[in-house]
């Protein structure tokens, strides 16, 4: 696999972002889920026995302990730590700095302490799946607060590594479980057909996907299969194009599922675990980046090419070959369709589980090995010895913290297959039992039956003040009124609607925080009155509490287009099904008796509100968010946080622009130094030349007077000679 530093650095953005987004929702809610007036006050989970700070903290790990130290009441402490997640994980939306171990570690401890006394209201598996997500973040995020340095290290492959085990277990095991329930929708395809209008909290959209026809819900479910199950084992696949194909498969599914359900950030944090399949080079793709990578590869042999294209070809050769035989499809030219069907059975389905689970782990124990190999190559490749030295300390620590998370992932996933579960190391499931309390690995499985066959159940609480004339209490985003167009709220999860939705699918005595709602609407308190009702004026009883109470259960469907083809004007249709709680009043023997036998009568003192500073500074932001739906909080924090961002990434494009042409400018500068010196070198050899031309011509004009001379000697000697001889004659 490629450099992955990029996709690292979207990934703890977008955890920053997911992490903003969980405790504001949860923030809002907290007064009537767990304040002192709520469904199920928080301060009864804090029983104090006399045990130390430290003991308690083992029993139950939660900073709410430290709560009455501070001088904080059980709702103000919640309040107080709900905002310091909320402000610390925006801080590291917009501050990349501030992406660091010791950052994500406060938040994932922050959301495990209200975790650990949410009750019903937070043990849903997104809640499990964001704890286990923000541990690993602990682990792939730089240490940058102490080192000063995000300088890559040459084991964040390793780490980052985890973050795609969780991936394919989420989805291996979410595939998996929706047959092994032996649920008839799932085995029979027409699941989708139930889907759109059962699930918690439809979209508007539910309403257009829930009119297609049979034959397209079926392909629907049967691409969901393929999808969940087989595409899952191509995350580990040495082929880079399978593992960006099994990418844009799972991103599809999800943005399916946004687009037709309210499923808070579920949706947002599976896609952001996706992202541990890119790497740099396809992220610069996206952006549109040239990447220097890619150039390293052009000189890659045409043979690899052509077996790796043919390798590619053959496994989805295999898959679309193994669809249509598992399937049957065959295509309805009388109809224009194409008709599916579950060929295989449950046995047959059973032993191919028992047959891959155990293969499953020894592909994540080879794809982890292959990581730790590699990683702990570039180590030792390191030149300097202190820095190989340190490097390879840092990536014995944490390859030792990615084996054992690894291994105790592995309890949970087996799950899927008791003879694969049983046959695990003793050890490993001992380990898992030391660290299950702080959710640092789950079991996962979603949408494992189709509920609502026979019509959708919902609760519809009336209230009245004579006993004769009633008046429904009609939620903001749970289906209610059948005129009333469904909501699109995510990433917010409204924990009250979505908890009407399962005690719907019960008796109330299944729902014990049932009675606790309808004895609060009784007594008319004001903060469980704002989770029905953000705005209290539009709850009919906000000027005073209904003296009687009752609920009944109906069965809900999403209405038809007309003949013409026209819209209705309603959205829902209903009938009524059986009174699911009867009707009670303050003093009610019945009230009384189900408070009693769920605990939920308060009989300790009533404790002093807080008034210390603290206290009063978390007051005041209550007030100014009271009355501001959750889900447009959330969407102006999220907008103001990527604009902000996207600002930030544009003035450091136009930077680094800058940056670019003063580079330019400065090479064109010493080139034309480099063409001025080349013309002064070129005057001074021309300059040399002439002063050796002119120094030979001097050489040789001395020569000619030397010779000049010679001659003009000679000359006179022969004169000399002359004279002499004539001399000589004379003298004779």
């Amino acid at each position: 696999m490629g450099e992955t530093i990029l996709p690292r650095r979207l990934f703890l953005w977008c955890m920053a972002l997911i992490y903003m987004v969980a405790f504001v929702s949860l923030y809002v809610q907290i007064p009537g889920l767990y304040g002192n007036d709520g469904l199920l006050p928080a301060r009864w989970q804090l029983r104090y026995t006399g045990k130390s700070l430290l003991e308690q903290l083992l029993t139950s790990p939660t900073l709410l302990w430290l709560g009455p130290r501070l001088g904080l009441d059980t709702q103000t402490a919640m309040e107080l730590l709900c905002l310091t997640g909320a402000a610390l994980s925006l801080a590291a939306t917009l501050l990349e700095p501030l992406r660091d171990s010791l950052v994500f570690f406060c938040l994932w401890a922050l959301y495990l302490s209200m975790y650990q006394v949410g009750q019903v209201f937070l043990y849903f598996q997104w809640d499990n799946l964001l704890l286990e997500t923000g541990f690993l973040c602990i682990l792939v995020a730089p240490l940058t607060l102490i080192r000063g340095s995000r300088t890559v290290r040459d084991h964040d492959p390793v780490t980052f590594w985890l973050i795609r085990w969780l991936l394919f277990r989420l989805m291996f095991a979410s595939g998996v479980v929706k047959l092994t329930s032996r649920c008839p929708t799932w085995w029979g395809l027409t699941a989708l057909t139930y889907h759109y209008e059962t699930q918690c909290i439809p979209t508007p959209l539910a309403w257009f996907a829930h009119q297609l026809p049979v034959c397209w819900q079926k392909l629907s479910v049967v691409g969901t299969f393929i999808i969940e199950i087989p595409v899952p084992f191509l995350f580990f696949s040495p082929l880079r194009r399978l593992r960006l194909a099994a990418f844009y498969m799972q991103l599809l599914l999800q943005v399916l599922i946004i687009l037709s359900g309210n499923y808070n950030f579920f949706n947002l944090l599976t896609v952001t675990l996706c992202l541990s399949l890119l790497d740099d080079r396809h992220v610069n793709f996206w952006l549109r980046k040239a990447d220097k990578s890619g150039d390293e590869n052009n000189g890659t042999c045409w043979q690899f090419t052509c077996i790796f294209s043919h390798a590619e070809l053959l496994v989805w050769a295999l898959m679309i070959f193994g669809t249509i035989i598992c399937f049957d499809l065959q295509v309805d030219s009388a109809k224009n369709s194409v008709s599916s069907r579950t060929a295989f059975t449950y046995h047959q389905f059973n032993q191919f589980l028992k047959t891959v689970t155990i293969p499953c782990i020894w592909i994540g124990v080879l794809s982890l090995t292959w990581e730790l190999v590699t990683s702990m190559f570039r180590c030792a490749c390191i030149s300097s010895f202190l820095e190989r030295f340190w490097g390879m300390i840092q990536w014995t620590v944490f390859s030792a913290a990615a084996v054992s998370m690894f291994a105790v992932s592995l309890v949970p996933f087996s799950y899927i297959e008791y003879d694969s579960h049983s046959r695990l190391w003793p050890g490993v499931r001992q380990a898992y039992g030391l660290v299950d309390r702080y959710q640092l690995v789950n079991s996962y499985g979603l949408f494992r039956r189709m509920t609502g066959v026979g019509g959708r159940p919902e609760v519809v609480i009336e209230g009245s003040n004579d006993g004769n004339t009633w008046t429904e209490i009609e939620f903001m985003y749970k289906p209610g009124n059948v005129s009333a167009s469904p909501p699109v709220v995510t990433p917010h999860q409204p924990r009250l609607d979505w908890q009407m939705w399962f005690a719907a699918l019960g008796p109330q005595t299944q729902s014990p925080w049932f009675t606790s709602l309808m004895y609060r609407l009784l007594q008319g308190k004001r903060e469980v009155i704002e989770l029905i009702q953000t705005d209290v004026s539009k709850y009919p009883f906000h000027e005073e509490p209904p003296t009687y109470l009752r609920a009944h259960r109906y069965r809900y469907w999403f209405t038809e287009p007309k003949a013409d083809g026209s819209f209705p004007e309603r959205w829902w249709r209903r009938v009524y099904d059986e009174e699911f709680y009867p009707r009670v009043h303050l003093g009610n023997t019945f009230l009384e008796g189900m408070l009693t036998q769920f605990g939920l009568k308060d009989k300790s003192a009533s404790r002093r509100v807080s008034n210390t500073s603290v206290a009063q500074a978390v007051r005041r932001v209550r007030a100014q968010v009271r009355g501001v739906p959750a889900h447009t909080l959330i969407w102006t924090l999220i907008a103001c946080s990527a604009t902000f961002c996207l600002l930030q990434g544009l003035r450091g494009k136009n930077r680094h622009t800058e940056q670019t042409a003063v580079t330019n400018k400065a090479a064109e500068k010493v080139d034309d130094l480099n063409e001025g010196g080349d013309e002064s070198l070129s005057d001074h050899s021309e300059e040399k030349q002439a002063k050796e031309d002119e120094s030979e011509k001097n050489t040789d004009d001395e020569e000619e007077e030397e010779n000049e001379q010679k001659s003009v000697s000679e000359n006179d000697d022969e004169e000399e000679l002359v004279k002499k001889d004539e001399s000589h004659d004379e003298s004779f």
